[in-house]
């Protein structure tokens, strides 16, 4: 297959939003192994970008993910290929890669966010949607299953009774109604999404580097142990974070009464 050009685009806006773009519009944005890698790439490079301090994932013309681009892992027929089951297992590395990065990251879906598309949205920190999109994980009705995150993070989210309702029946969600089932952090009409993702990001951005790192370690990890456990990872967390740099800044800061200047350390 000819390799197409510019199937990821990576931008970081002078306030620290860093954007990485899919760009298969033709395509609704699917994912084809060339995207993915790329992607992949795009994702190590917003992890180790000192510029970037949150990474939002948009998909261009108007739409996020429309999956896996069919059309490449049929071959005629897909038990013919084992691109799809390398697929997932790639998929699910680079989208755990993006749930565990030290930096917070938003998912921002206009359009469809179905399959793939769903499981990098539900391995994001964060989801803010258009009124008007179209989200679910959507495997069962083309008789497949999704191999990138949804049985163990999407019960996580939304409990088991409504993950279950979302991927034996294949529906899709509109913004509005992921934004009632507490699927996304927010929704907005489509003329306002771009302030939507401005206005959320601000909050993520003016923080401690390496605060936002552990906090999000440590949260990541909160459903994963015993309660005695994860109370020895929050006071091992507790004792890291307070002996940092920028702790001590912060406190510096706010006795002095003044901004503080974060080194991420």
């Amino acid at each position: 297959m000819e390799l197409e050009k510019d199937v990821i685009q990576y931008e970081v806006a002078g306030n620290g939003i860093a954007t990485i773009w899919l760009n298969r519009p033709h395509k609704r944005n699917c994912v084809s192994p060339q995207l993915l890698k790329e992607l992949e790439k795009a994702v190590d490079r917003a992890a180790e970008d000192k510029e970037a301090l949150a990474v939002v994932f948009r998909g261009r013309a108007n739409t996020f993910c429309s999956g896996a681009d069919l059309d490449l892992l049929v071959s005629p027929v897909l038990h013919e290929s084992s691109t799809s089951l390398q697929l997932a297992i790639d998929s699910a590395r680079t989208f755990d890669k993006i749930f565990n990065m030290k930096k917070p990251t938003i998912a921002a879906v206009e359009g469809f966010a179905v399959a793939g598309g769903f499981e990098l949205m539900i391995s994001c920190d964060f989801a803010l949607a258009a009124n008007e999109a179209k989200i679910g994980d959507f495997h069962i009705r083309r008789a497949l299953f999704g191999g990138a995150g949804p049985i163990y993070r999407l019960p996580r989210m939304i409990g088991m009774r409504r993950s279950k309702e979302l991927m034996l029946t294949g529906k899709l969600l509109t913004g509005v109604q992921c934004a009632d089932w507490g699927l996304i952090n927010a929704a907005a009409p489509q003329a306002e999404f771009d302030k939507l993702i401005e206005d959320f990001c601000a909050p993520l951005i003016d923080k401690s580097p390496f605060c936002m790192w552990m906090t999000k370690m440590a949260l990541n990890r909160g459903l994963d142990a015993d309660t005695d456990s994860l109370i020895t990872l929050e006071t091992m967390t507790c004792n890291v974070v307070h002996h940092s740099a920028d702790a001590k800044e912060g406190v510096r800061a706010f006795l002095e009464k003044r901004t503080p200047k974060w080194t991420g350390r």
